[in-house]
């Protein structure tokens, strides 16, 4: 019978566990551009300001960085695919921090500048779905997200 106890009070003792960041991404999306229509989408463009997962590292965010990511639609589940699509259209300009796509694959792309032509899309990856496990505003990616000012030329 001591036994039992004491596992219990041994994990107890240890205290809280700190489980990583699975998503790829926290962005404010300004638009979305679905192409080459929105009834047939194969292509997905994304504006905003995006905090990306930091390569190397499980819990941290890269600093936000205004621009696009540009998807094409997977061969495996676009069904979903296009679900997320259309979560990501109607986060669109309402000013809120969404988060989508696995972290493995975001530590390895590039927010394209706002200026550069949309050519070689990135393959979309099927995260844990569009929405925000964190919706913390004091969160260190939401927060940077959300203070993130932008330059005016």
């Amino acid at each position: 019978m001591k036994t039992p106890i004491a596992l219990v009070v041994l994990a107890l003792s240890m205290g809280v566990t700190h489980a990583s960041d699975v998503m790829g991404v926290y962005s404010k999306v300004d638009k979305v551009i679905l192409e080459p229509s929105a009834d047939k989408p194969e292509r997905i463009q994304i504006h905003g300001v995006f905090a990306m997962a930091q390569p190397n590292d499980r819990d941290s965010y890269l600093a936000p960085q205004c621009g696009y990511l540009y998807f094409t639609l997977p061969t495996a589940r676009p069904e979903r695919a296009l679900r997320e699509w259309a979560d990501l259209k109607a986060m669109a300009g309402t000013g809120k921090v969404v988060s989508f796509g696995r972290r493995d694959y975001f530590m390895t792309l590039k927010v394209r500048n706002a200026d550069e032509k949309p050519v070689l899309p990135d393959m979309y990856q099927l995260g844990k779905k569009v929405g925000a496990l964190r919706t913390d505003p004091e969160y260190a990616p939401i927060k940077s997200v959300l203070q993130f000012k932008r330059d005016v030329d």
